[in-house]
């Protein structure tokens, strides 16, 4: 697998509302936010101490299937995600995944390799979660729901852009200011 199989969707999303329905929980929010290049409509729910944001804040967006920078599954180099879906920042907490090298076996381990490079390097706020649900919406529109340990995304747009997410599938979610 390239890298590039690997990014399942990327944009850029300008914030536009955070919390328009009131404030449930003290350490998440909810951003709305609507996309770029794409003209995706997005809702996330987030971490506000590991990740503020600002209504106005511009931020990139990608669901990957993999954070292994050669687009390989397995051995991710997962540094700073929490495993079961919670979110962490990058560089903070433990990993499901480094990728260390036994002989010349790649071995999944909790802890990861500081040398490993990831895609989660180049990224700010990194979630792993599951993808749970894709509805239709109007027109050629899809909805993808993905869970990432309770904390909830859902992604709408043109099907041809959400074609490579599928349901079932465990999928990280990187985004950077």
């Amino acid at each position: 697998m390239e890298k590039k199989d690997a990014i399942l969707f990327s944009d850029i999303f300008d914030c536009n509302d955070i919390d328009k329905d009131g404030k449930h929980f003290d350490r998440v929010s909810r951003l709305n936010a609507r996309s770029e290049n794409h003209m995706m409509d997005l809702t996330l729910d987030y971490n506000l101490e590991l990740y503020p944001m600002e209504i106005g804040d511009k931020f990139s967006l990608v669901l990957a299937s993999t954070l292994s920078l050669d687009g390989t599954e397995g051995g991710s180099g997962a540094a700073g995600v929490s495993s079961g879906g919670a979110s962490a920042s990058a560089g903070a907490g433990g990993a499901k995944g480094s990728g260390a090298t036994m002989g010349s076996v790649k071995a999944d381990t909790w802890r990861p390799n500081r040398n490993d490079r990831s895609l989660a390097d180049e990224y700010d706020y990194v979630m792993y979660g599951k993808v749970y649900r894709y509805d239709d919406a109007e027109g050629n529109n899809v909805a993808v729901f993905v869970s990432f340990g309770g904390l909830l995304m859902r992604l709408e747009g043109e099907y041809r852009h959400l074609q490579n997410v599928t349901v079932g599938e465990h999928v990280y979610l990187l985004m950077r200011k």
